[in-house]
């Protein structure tokens, strides 16, 4: 399975009989799938096939399916609804008797609401149920293309991800080569240190003894060995067949802990040195794991 993002946006168009309509499916970063179902009164049951859609495409993400529908009305059905004419215009005549308002012409008369009535034939109206299999159809395909969007997105993350993988396991690499020489270190910076305060006296074994001490609180190998481990499962993520996201996101904070560790038993600039990189390189590529699904 390929890297999928979590935003994207489709758009599909449709008709049947008298009715058209669009459909706009788009997505944003979310930690979990929550859908969002807008649509025109009368068409509340399309909710639960975008609910359904959408669950049965992703596993993560905020996603809005909006519908806008609307339907062509038959002019040769239209009459005029004379009850309703009668009391507007019963309503209206103290008001023209005293001269307050002028008599009302034809055209206002019949924009006022509820004076034109469209009526449907009973041999031309719609079957509702056929209309809305119809906007399902088209609330899939949107979906279809906001799954192909994401994907896209996917694609685009995808060398960017393997690139900070690629340095973290570089600057391990480094960090390793530079550890080795930790030790050594130590011990002629306790001599150094012993010497000084009690001079000649102290003996060899002793210092040994001391400086393997301080090494052994300062060994990273555990450390450079869970960050290999860890470079090593971001890879079988990334190239996984399940959605890597909630996994990708839980490695890099193990990622970051061991780097702060070795950074804190650090005692050569070097070390530090690469430490301070490993972490830096870790948060970008958390900051690009909240992208993907």
């Amino acid at each position: 399975m390929a890297l999928s993002g979590m935003t994207g946006f489709a758009r599909v168009e449709g008709s049947h009989g008298a009715w058209s309509w669009a459909v706009e499916a788009r997505s944003v970063n979310g930690r979990n799938l929550e859908t969002r179902f807008r649509g025109p009164p009368g068409f509340e049951g399309l909710d639960k096939a975008a609910r359904d859609g959408a669950q049965a495409r992703f596993q993560r993400g905020q996603l809005t399916v909006n519908l806008q529908a609307k339907r062509a009305e038959a002019l040769g059905a239209a009459q005029v609804n004379v009850e309703v004419l009668e009391r507007y215009l019963k309503a209206g005549s103290p008001y023209v008797a005293t001269g307050m308002v002028a008599k009302p012409s034809l055209d206002g008369l019949l924009a006022l609401r509820g004076v034109i009535d469209v009526r449907e034939e009973e041999d031309e109206a719609e079957d509702r149920a056929q209309v809305e299999a119809a906007m399902a159809v088209s609330i899939a395909q949107a979906l279809d293309g906001l799954k192909v969007a994401r994907l896209e997105e996917g694609a685009a993350l995808a060398p960017i991800l393997t690139g900070a993988v690629d340095r973290i396991e570089t600057l391990t690499d480094l960090a390793a080569h530079e550890a080795a020489g930790q030790p050594a270190v130590l011990k002629e910076r306790y001599e150094r240190k012993l010497a000084d305060l009690i001079g000649e006296a102290a003996s060899q074994e002793r210092i040994v003894q001391e400086a393997a001490a301080m090494a052994v609180k300062a060994d990273v190998r555990e450390e450079l060995d869970r960050l290999a481990s860890h470079v090593a499962a971001a890879r079988a993520l990334m190239g996984g067949d399940v959605a890597a996201g909630r996994r990708l996101d839980f490695l890099s904070q193990e990622f970051m802990r061991e780097a702060n560790t070795l950074c804190s038993k650090s005692a050569l600039t070097a070390l530090t040195t690469h430490g301070l990189d490993l972490k830096a390189t870790i948060e970008q590529f958390r900051e690009q794991v909240q992208n993907v699904e």
